[in-house]
């Protein structure tokens, strides 16, 4: 059936070497561990663990983010697998087409464009409120926001999209170099951050570590319950053990990173060895900074203090123990980290859709790639226009669950690959292997799929309507123009191939 049609991952390895749509390999494992923390540190290590303990977990919020990176892991692992498997662009989708087949390879990259697109838009939105909150605090009177009649402008999300897009294009080593060096200033910020926070721990504040469920102030709604929640018919709640959980689901957003290392790996030198290195390297220093934050969070401010705050945040526990002057330095350490986060997002976007349009489940044309610089520059210029407008001229805050949903669906579809590969495919050299296979990709599965079902009922309904959407480009494009299936008729193939040029 040509819904499940899979393609061969000895096609794949052959198309990344496609003249005019090839990439060059120029990345080491230390760039790929710094990319991932560059990704994942950005504004979520000062403000989505505080979310997260005023409004689900309390001081337990230390052991969501244990929970979300345990998960992260588990499913970085299958993703390591593959990667060193199948070393060329596209990430989950490539694993899934050469896998679970055609249909469910679609899904998935759809699912990725919406992660990447959606966090993209977010980060670069919030780059601009804190490149104003920087110019507040330093007295700078800059206007961030510019009106054109009824249009409301902010140049600051359209200007360092443009930078970053730019930079990829003129080369992925170049742009690498600039976001190492960001990456490394943003990670000293939060050491120092951490450091003077623990200054402030008060034991006191670790009691109740879990503290009893609760009704949610106002009452709640049956759209901002988690999806778990109204399939079972439970009450909406906050705090509790399944507060935890709800606390985990939420900072899953701080580990999205890893997933977009994978989309790099056609372009790094020795994939079956640095891969893997890069990953899980990257993965261990964010985990170990988030939980250290989240200790001297909670340690400095009652959780019930900042459930109190109408945007909680690490800034605002610095404030409630009489130290403002590190809202000054918060805000730098969010700027410079949200920075390196934007690059990555952009290109890891570019990436997911080159492998797309490879495919033709895309048009052609927008795989072609630069000659002298081997990047795809047509794509990239596409996706920052799209980043860079939809975060100057549109409020992003709904896109933000989204974000997680599309990540962990393509988690769960990654992990199951992973045992459909080594049963199809046992023969393949593979740089890392899942250990404990099928277990633990099973459990990666089903873990990623519960934090799913702990997002909101809100998240759910708008993911089923981007789906829907990318159904009807699937069905009315991307089936007919598949290159998987014009391999098997010669017309339309030549057809094809006359259309890219």
């Amino acid at each position: 059936m040509s819904l499940m049609r899979t393609k061969s991952i000895e096609q794949s390895i052959r198309d990344s070497d496609e003249p005019g749509h090839d990439l060059k390999r120029s990345l080491g494992a230390w760039d790929l561990a710094i990319m991932g923390v560059a990704v994942a540190v950005g504004a979520g290590i000062f403000s989505v663990g505080a979310k997260a303990a005023a409004n689900f977990a309390g001081p337990a919020v230390s052991v969501s983010f244990v929970l979300a990176a345990v998960t992260c892991g588990l499913a970085i692992m299958c993703y390591a697998e593959f990667a060193s498997t199948i070393p060329v662009a596209g990430s989950a989708y490539t694993y899934t087409y050469a896998t679970l087949g055609e249909l469910l390879a679609w899904i998935i990259g759809w699912d990725l464009i919406l992660e990447l697109l959606a966090a993209g838009a977010v980060i670069a939105k919030y780059w601009g409120i804190y490149l104003s909150n920087v110019f507040s605090l330093f007295h700078v009177d800059v206007p961030t926001t510019l009106h054109f009649g009824p249009v409301a402008f902010d140049w600051g999300p359209f200007v360092i999209v443009a930078i970053f897009t730019v930079l990829l294009i003129l080369g992925t080593k170049l742009s690498t170099m600039v976001n190492n060096v960001f990456t490394i200033i943003k990670v000293g910020i939060v050491l120092f951050v951490i450091i003077v926070g623990f200054t402030f721990v008060k034991a006191e504040n670790f009691t109740p570590f879990v503290p009893p469920a609760q009704p949610p102030a106002g009452g709640g709604s049956v759209l901002t319950q988690s999806f778990l929640s109204f399939l079972t018919g439970s009450a909406p709640a906050q705090y509790g053990v399944f507060g935890i959980f709800s606390g985990a689901a939420l900072v899953f957003f701080a580990f999205i990173g890893f997933d977009v290392v994978a989309t790099s790996a056609e372009e790094v030198k020795n994939p079956q060895k640095n891969l893997p290195r890069g990953i899980f390297g990257g993965l261990i220093l964010v985990s170990i900074l988030y939980i250290l934050t989240t200790l001297a969070l909670t340690g400095m401010a009652s959780y019930k203090d900042l459930a109190k705050a109408e945007s909680p945040s690490l800034a605002t526990a610095f404030v409630q123990v009489g130290a403002p002057w590190a809202a000054q330095v918060i805000s730098v350490g969010i700027l410079i980290g949200l920075t390196t986060v934007i690059m990555v997002l952009l290109m890891g976007l570019a990436r997911v859709l080159l492998a797309l349009s490879r495919d033709g489940l895309l048009p052609r044309w927008l795989s072609a790639t630069s000659a002298k610089h081997k990047t795809p520059a047509r794509l990239q210029l596409i996706c920052g226009a799209a980043v860079a407008l939809i975060a100057a001229l549109t409020d992003v805050s709904w896109l933000e669950e989204m974000i997680n949903i599309g990540t962990l669906s393509a988690f769960v579809l990654v992990s199951v690959g992973v045992v459909v590969l080594r049963r199809k495919r046992p023969e393949l050299p593979r740089g890392y292997r899942v250990p404990w296979s099928p277990v633990l990709p099973i459990i990666a599965a089903v873990l990623c799929f519960y934090l799913m079902l702990n997002l909101t009922v809100e998240s759910w309904i708008r993911f089923v309507v981007w789906l829907l959407i990318g159904f009807v480009i699937y069905f009315s494009y991307g089936r007919r123009h598949a290159r998987v299936g014009l391999m098997n008729d010669p017309v339309r193939s030549r057809l094809a191939d006359t259309e890219r040029r």
